[in-house]
């Protein structure tokens, strides 16, 4: 096989990519890893020519970049999203010259906090801007919260044109003879420059989702009921088929939801139309695995891939018409089982290639797929954004994912285990300070988000930055996480909250026991779920951890039951969280007094996920105890604190606080 041409940055004289980044003097630590990623999103045009990519503004929002990478030359800013709650989320080509972007919002509706998204099209130099999302008007019945999904990026006939969704609301008819009935859910042809719409699904009440051949075709429908009365939607969506040219739906699968992201049924994801096959998860002996189903009528059920230790939980899928090329399940690391034999041999080559065997990931691809867009990661390094063009072989770095950290000496992350109290083996990953011997360390135990999540291999600016700073990290993937199968799942990390942080305190132990930590120094951090396992962790043994920092955490689980209770998700949330003893028991909040280890607390004001009201009752309760506890809110920021200042201040308090608490020099 002859070598891959490296050739230098695509579009920058050097990798520092110092035209699209604020300028700044002598950055600090705290401020290279808080910094948000050069590349949050990146695309590729249909003929190779062009990649739009989406990056931070210097104060607040994002900037949408076009960039030349056949002729070189500074990406272009195109467009900004720099109001207040509004986030520029991606941006997808439609033609060679014409763009769609997805355009988040979030505002405060009397005290209720409410997530819109809207879609927008415009020329690849910034001009011709147009709305495809149809929104409400004076007349509404109601709001239009979800501006639309793109099913379909060609259109036969129709170039220009996307298939994609429309959610209608019905019209009052008051003082009007035009009013409408139309509700729910449809799809719509919709050229992006005329803004012409053909209907091709007319509204239902209860569509959810839509799924097409990716040829302009829709093959799958999922419809859920809800209570007319209340609006809360049913714990389950029935998705139906139609045959090869029929318009007549057919049952497929039924899908029973259980709350945060699990269900149990065949859940559909993508229709191939050459093999005329759905392919989706469904769980066998308690793992998930990729399937296909058969939509001529006899619903031939076939195994694609499925394990007996981990879950097979991603479709990897490629180019415009977004085909499937294969699954994905992590061990110690992810690993992809390519489908494609080209791409299985590309990736293995390409990874091969490249200095530290990192992972590789096709992110986009040209129309005729001769050139493919691929960001190389590792866990010490965050990511380098590639064009491969296969005529000639040529390999050619366009950007770095994260330009701050540019030459930062990162620490190893390690898979490792240990036993928890019962003798079960618990996975974990470990992170050393760059040239540590590992041994008698200021240490972290940071449990993950979720909890319906798991930690996996690869870079972390979280924990980078706390080992750029001297502590060994250790990241447990107690049980309530997924990817593992059910059994590890549990009834969920909120009802069978004993058991997983059992584990979490478990990991503490552990890194006192291998010398790792100093068990005067060691403290633990955690985000979302993460946060609420760092605050429980304490009321279950309150003298392991030195020092809590609990970012975004749920506190009180009634609390966070009740935020949802004016939501379409209500009915989920409530069996997610269950009924019962666990409710107080598991609440940080409601046992405050048990909490020895002082507390610092950081949250966003339009968080949705969990609302700040969640951290103001824990300072509160906590206080009330007599406790030290400190919370630092950040206006108009919402879950994920995706503001490089605010961030930077997350890390370099938290590292203060965990040091002061700890005993250790501030230096």
């Amino acid at each position: 096989m002859r070598p891959f041409h490296l050739c230098l940055p695509l579009l920058l004289a050097s990798a520092t990519c110092g035209t699209v980044l604020p300028a700044q003097t002598t950055p600090s630590l705290a401020e290279r890893f808080g910094a948000l990623e050069t590349i949050r999103q990146i695309s590729l045009s249909p003929d190779g020519s062009h990649v739009a990519f989406i990056s931070p503004r210097a104060g607040s929002g994002q900037t949408l970049y076009v960039a030349d990478v056949v002729n070189g030359g500074l990406p272009k800013a195109v467009v900004n999203a720099d109001n207040k709650g509004e986030v520029l989320n991606w941006c997808a080509w439609a033609t060679d010259v014409r763009l769609i972007c997805q355009v988040r919002i979030v505002i405060d509706d009397a005290g209720i906090l409410v997530g819109f998204s809207r879609m927008i099209a415009l020329d690849s130099d910034g001009k011709n801007f147009a709305r495809l999302t149809v929104g409400a008007n004076s007349r509404s019945l109601g709001m239009v919260q979800d501006g639309g999904t793109v099913l379909d990026w060609d259109v036969a006939n129709k170039p220009g044109s996307v298939l994609m969704t429309r959610t209608y609301v019905p019209e009052a008819s008051t003082g009007t003879n035009i009013a409408k009935d139309d509700e729910g859910l449809g799809v719509e042809i919709v050229d992006t420059r005329s803004l012409k719409r053909q209907t091709v699904e007319r509204p239902r009440r209860t569509a959810v989702e839509f799924i097409s051949d990716g040829h302009g075709s829709i093959r799958v429908m999922g419809t859920q009921n809800y209570d007319s009365d209340t609006g809360r939607v049913e714990p389950e969506i029935k998705y139906s088929y139609r045959k090869p040219g029929s318009r007549d739906w057919e049952p497929l699968s039924v899908l029973k939801l259980m709350g945060a992201g699990q269900a149990d049924g065949f859940n559909p994801v993508a229709v191939d139309s050459a093999t005329n096959r759905v392919y989706g998860f469904d769980s066998e002996g308690g793992y998930l695995g990729i399937y296909a189903i058969a939509l001529d009528g006899t619903l031939a059920k076939t195994k694609i891939l499925g394990r007996s230790d981990v879950d097979v939980d991603q479709l990897e899928r490629i180019g415009r018409d977004n085909r499937v090329v294969g699954a994905s399940y992590a061990t110690e690391r992810r690993t992809v089982e390519f489908f494609d034999p080209e791409l299985k041999k590309l990736a293995g080559s390409l990874s091969k290639a490249l200095p530290g065997n990192p992972q590789i990931t096709f992110v986009d691809a040209s129309k005729d797929e001769a050139k493919l867009l691929m960001i190389a990661s590792s866990d010490v390094n965050p990511g380098m954004v590639y064009l491969y063009t296969k005529a000639t072989r040529k390999l050619e770095e366009v950007l770095p994912v994260r330009a701050e950290l540019e030459g930062m000496a990162m620490g190893k992350m390690t898979p490792v285990s240990f036993p928890a109290a019962d003798g079960t083996m618990i996975p974990a990953y470990l992170t050393l300070p760059p040239g540590s011997t590992g041994k008698g360390l200021p240490a972290i135990v940071m449990p993950h988000g979720g909890p319906g999540a798991r930690d996996e291999w690869g870079f972390d600016w979280l924990v980078q930055y706390y080992a750029a700073r001297g502590f060994a990290v250790l990241q447990p993937n107690y049980r309530g996480s997924t990817g593992y199968g059910s059994a590890w799942y549990q009834e969920n990390g909120f009802q069978s909250w004993r058991v997983a942080i059992g584990d979490v305190n478990d990991a503490g132990r552990w890194l006192v026991a291998q010398g790792i930590a100093k068990p005067e120094q060691l403290g633990i951090v955690g985000w979302s779920y993460g946060g609420y396992a760092a605050l429980q962790s304490s009321v279950l043994d309150p003298n392991l951890f030195k020092a809590i920092v609990a970012i975004a955490p749920v506190t009180d689980l009634e609390k966070l039951r009740e935020e949802a209770r004016d939501f379409s998700n209500y009915t989920l949330v409530d069996r997610f969280i269950g009924r019962g003893p666990h409710v107080r028991e598991g609440s940080p909040a409601q046992n405050a007094t048990s909490i020895k280890a002082p507390v610092m607390l950081f949250h966003g004001d339009k968080d949705q996920n969990v609302g700040i009201g969640e951290s103001r009752l824990m300072a509160s309760k906590l206080r009330e105890a007599g406790k030290q506890v400190e919370l630092v809110e950040f206006p108009d920021l919402t879950h994920n604190l995706a503001s490089r200042a605010a961030r930077a201040r997350v890390l370099a308090d938290s590292d203060a606080f965990l040091r002061r608490s700890m005993g250790m020099p501030a230096n």
